[in-house]
């Protein structure tokens, strides 16, 4: 018995089986180096911000929040958002599927001085579980969403779930 408890708390243990909740998978991976915006704050008419995608390129072409711009992650380029936001006061949201990789790019935002950035929690995943519309290239909405990977997909409750392709 104690054998098949010791393989059980070591399955639950395992990424992807541990996180009952956003919340907690979010406290995992984050150290909230910077501040959240909801999504319903977000949404707001009165909510005024640039939205910086940090996902990738082949991510944000299936959808991405309308008028954001792609920054990447992989290869993210600060030079790429310093010569497009002068202001370092202006208010920037930065996002991506959940929210992980977009707080990494948030504190190296703050890191080069702009002081009002924000990370969007839970994404875009939970921008489309909130029925928001997403926007494909040609800037028209979508029902897809680039998926990330099977296990990340989970969080991803409404919309159509695009995965990567496999790499040959």
């Amino acid at each position: 018995m104690k054998r098949i408890i010791t393989f059980f708390s070591i399955l639950v243990s395992m990424p992807g089986f541990s996180q009952e909740s956003l919340s907690e998978l979010l406290k995992q991976y984050n150290d909230n180096g910077v501040p959240y915006i909801s999504i319903q704050e977000l949404a707001m008419p009165k909510t005024e911000a640039i939205l910086l995608d940090a996902r990738e390129p082949k991510e944000y072409q299936v959808s991405h929040l309308k008028g954001a711009i792609c920054i990447g992650y992989d290869f993210f380029d600060l030079k790429t958002v310093t010569d497009k936001i002068k202001d370092k006061d202006q208010p920037i949201v930065v996002y991506c599927s959940l929210g992980i990789r977009s707080e990494t790019i948030g504190e190296k935002l703050k890191e080069a001085g702009y002081t009002n950035v924000q990370n969007l929690y839970g994404g875009i995943f939970e921008w489309k579980n909130n029925n928001f519309e997403v926007y494909n290239s040609n800037n028209k909405t979508t029902d897809s969403v680039h998926a990330f990977s099977e296990e990340w997909s989970k969080w991803l409750k409404k919309g159509i779930k695009i995965y990567p392709k496999p790499k040959k």
